[in-house]
C-alpha cells in the first residue's frame, strides 16, 4: 500500500517514471542493477537485507534517498554514512517527497535541519575526533574551509551567502569546488567529513 501511494504520487509528475518497485533490500539491489535509475526511494527497514546495507551497495550506481517512520530514527546516521544523499518521514506532504527526487537528481543532497542536528548529536556521542585532517582538506582555499564548515552546521546555499555577504551562486560554486578536491559525491559526505576532521564541533 505504501508503495503503491509512493508510485502514484511520483508518476503524477510528467518527467518521471517508476522504473520498478523492490520488496526487501536484496530485490532493490537486483532492480538497480537491472533498471540503472537515477533515484532510490529506499525504506530502512526490510526483510532479507535492510536498506542501510542496500544503500551501501547501490550508492555508486544510484542515488538514495531514505524514507522512514520516524525523525530521529537511530539509523539515521547510518544511512547517511552509507551513501543516502537525502532523508524524508513516510508522512511528509507528496510535494516534499518529489523535491527531495529532484534536489537529489540534480546531484545535490537534501538534509532536513533536523537531520542535521541528528548528525550533530551522534558526533557528540563519539569520542573526541581524532583531529586527522586528510591531506585534501589542506587544498582548500580559507573561503572554502569557511563555506564547509557552514555546511556542515547545517545552513543552505542561501542561508551561507547572507552570513559570508556574498552571493548564492558563489556559494554553489565554493561548495562544488570543494567537493570536487576533497572527492566527495555531496553535501552529506561534506558534513560527515567535517565531523571527523574536527573542523566543527
Amino acid at each position: 500500500m505504501v508503495r503503491a501511494g509512493f508510485r502514484m504520487i511520483v508518476e503524477s509528475q510528467r518527467d518521471m517514471k517508476v522504473a520498478g518497485e523492490a520488496a526487501d533490500g536484496q530485490e532493490a539491489i537486483d532492480l538497480v542493477g537491472r533498471e540503472k535509475p537515477d533515484v532510490v526511494l529506499m525504506d530502512v527497514r526490510m526483510p532479507r537485507l535492510d536498506g542501510i546495507a542496500a544503500t551501501r551497495q547501490i550508492v555508486s550506481a544510484t542515488r538514495v534517498v531514505i524514507l522512514t517512520t520516524f525523525e530521529l530514527d537511530e539509523y539515521v546516521f547510518d544511512a547517511l554514512a552509507a551513501g543516502a544523499s537525502a532523508f524524508l518521514l513516510k508522512a511528509a506532504p507528496p510535494e516534499d517527497l518529489i523535491k527531495a527526487i529532484r534536489v537529489v537528481a540534480q546531484g545535490d543532497a537534501l538534509l532536513a535541519p533536523s537531520v542535521t542536528k541528528r548528525l550533530i548529536e551522534e558526533f557528540a556521542k563519539r569520542p573526541e575526533p581524532t583531529n586527522k585532517k586528510p591531506k585534501e582538506l589542506q587544498t582548500l582555499t580559507e573561503r572554502e574551509q569557511e563555506v564547509l564548515k557552514e555546511v556542515a552546521r547545517g545552513l543552505t546555499n542561501a542561508e551561507i551567502a547572507t552570513k559570508l555577504h556574498v552571493s548564492e551562486t558563489t556559494v554553489k560554486t565554493h561548495v562544488a569546488h570543494l567537493l570536487d578536491k576533497l572527492e566527495l559525491r555531496d553535501r552529506v559526505q561534506a558534513v560527515i567529513l567535517a565531523y571527523e576532521a574536527g573542523l566543527v564541533g
